[in-house]
C-alpha cells in the first residue's frame, strides 16, 4: 500500500509550468497573505455548541472543518510536488501543531497531530479525535511522537539528511514507512497553528520542506476592533488569519476563492457547521 493515494495532475497552465521551473524547492516560492475575519457569530456558535454538546469547541476545531471546505471548493490546492510535477491528493488531511513540554528538560517543544478526512466528520467527532491525538502526542504515545524521539537522540548534523531521506522515501517514492514507525501521510494537506493561544495577533509560519505541505495557516488572537457597519462605527470581535503558501502550486486566484470560502464558514457558522 502506498503512503498516499494520489493522481498526477497532467493539465497545467503555462504559469504553473513556469512556476515549477522557477522554484526548485520550498525555500524560494513562499507567498504570504492575511485575512481579517469577523468573529462575533463564530463566538456565539462556540458558546451554543458547548452548551448543546458539552465539548470544548475552539476556533481551531472549526478551522479544521472550514479547511476541508476550502479544499472541496479549490481541489487544485490539495496537492503535492513530486519530482517537479504536481499530484493532486485524493484525500484531505489537516495537521495541527501543538506545544508540549519535554518531560526531562521542561523546555517547550512543538509536535502535532493530523485529522484525516475532516469533511466526513462532525465537529463532535473532530473535537474528540483531536483531543485524543493531542493527549497521545503529549504523552509521547503517538507514532509521530515516537519518530520525534528518534530525531532527539541523533546528532544535529545527522538530522537534516535523515529528514531529507525520510521525505524522499515517503513522498518522492511514495512509500509506506509505517513499518519503520513513520505514520502514513503524517502532515496532511495543510498545517494549522493557533498563535492566538500564545497571545499573538499576527505571524507568518514558514513552509516546512520535508513535510511537502504547500499551505500553512496561523490563527491569531481574537480581539476587539473598531469596524464600520452600514455607515456606523461599532466594536466587533476580529481575528487575523495569516497564510503562507507555495507559489509553485497556489496563486492569487486560488487564494481568492479560498479566502471567500473561509470567510463564509467562519462569519456565518450557523449556516455551514453542524446544527446546534
Amino acid at each position: 500500500m502506498p503512503n498516499l493515494e494520489i493522481d498526477r495532475e497532467r493539465e497545467l497552465s503555462t504559469f504553473r509550468k513556469i512556476a515549477l521551473g522557477t522554484w526548485r524547492t520550498t525555500h524560494d516560492p513562499s507567498v504570504y497573505g492575511s485575512l481579517t475575519l469577523r468573529m462575533d457569530r463564530a463566538l456565539e456558535y462556540i458558546d451554543a455548541f458547548r452548551a448543546a454538546t458539552g465539548r470544548r469547541l475552539t476556533v481551531t476545531h472549526m478551522m479544521a472543518r472550514a479547511s476541508a471546505a476550502v479544499f472541496e471548493a479549490v481541489p487544485d490546492a490539495n496537492a503535492i510536488l513530486r519530482l517537479g510535477r504536481i499530484y493532486r491528493r485524493k484525500k484531505i488531511g489537516v495537521f495541527f501543531q501543538v506545544a508540549m513540554e519535554d518531560p526531562q528538560t521542561g523546555k517547550i517543544d512543538l509536535s502535532g497531530a493530523t485529522i484525516h478526512e475532516p469533511e466526513q466528520k462532525t465537529l463532535v467527532e473532530i473535537c474528540d479525535e483531536l483531543q485524543e491525538r493531542f493527549e497521545k502526542t503529549r504523552k509521547n504515545k503517538s507514532n509521530l511522537a515516537k519518530s520525534r524521539n528518534l530525531f532527539k537522540r541523533l546528532p544535529i548534523p545527522a538530522v537534516g539528511p535523515l529528514l531529507d531521506l525520510t521525505a524522499f522515501a515517503s513522498y518522492t517514492l511514495n512509500l509506506d514507512l509505517s513499518w519503520a514507525g513513520i505514520p502514513r501521510d503524517a502532515f496532511g494537506s495543510i498545517m494549522i497553528t493557533n498563535i492566538g493561544a500564545l497571545g499573538l495577533e499576527e505571524a507568518y509560519v514558514p513552509l516546512v520542506p520535508y513535510s511537502r505541505v504547500p499551505l500553512l495557516l496561523a490563527l491569531g488572537a481574537v480581539r476587539d476592533e473598531v469596524i464600520p457597519v452600514d455607515g456606523q462605527i461599532v466594536i466587533g470581535k476580529t481575528m487575523r488569519l495569516c497564510a503562507t503558501f507555495d507559489h509553485r502550486i497556489l496563486d492569487g486566484a486560488h487564494a481568492a476563492t479560498m479566502a471567500k470560502t473561509v470567510r463564509a464558514w467562519m462569519e456565518n457558522p450557523f449556516d455551514h457547521f453542524d446544527r446546534v
